[in-house]
């Protein structure tokens, strides 16, 4: 069975990053950079991505996951992120944390295993 999140659009969450990671002060600029170390993508790519409203399945298919992305863990909605199975799940709770790191105030460098 397909999770509904992986036919969900980028464009659709993506506002709801913002909103949360502004509230905490940080910038969209600086939720951009997590998106675009996470994927590869740069600023045009991902404006272009969620422009087409890409769903999530089609967003990481098209990504060029950063390699130090293995070195994400902890735990986002009660789930651990590194026993996650299925990989794109996995790859969506990824950006979870990466984001909620981003909110939580950590440093741009720590958030992006720098």
């Amino acid at each position: 069975m397909q999770h509904r999140i992986f036919t969900t659009s980028v464009a659709s969450v993506y506002p709801h990053y913002v909103t949360k990671v502004e509230r905490k002060g940080r910038s969209k600029a600086e939720l951009d950079a997590v998106i675009t170390w996470l994927t590869g993508f740069d600023a045009d790519a991902l404006a272009r991505h969620l422009d087409a409203e890409t769903t999530f399945e089609e967003f990481f298919a098209a990504a060029d996951l950063n390699p130090n992305a293995a070195l994400i863990k902890g735990v986002v909605c009660g789930v651990r992120v590194e026993g996650v199975e299925d990989p794109l799940m996995q790859q969506i709770r990824y950006l979870d944390k990466l984001v909620d790191e981003l909110a939580k105030g950590k440093a741009l460098d720590v958030v992006l295993r720098s």
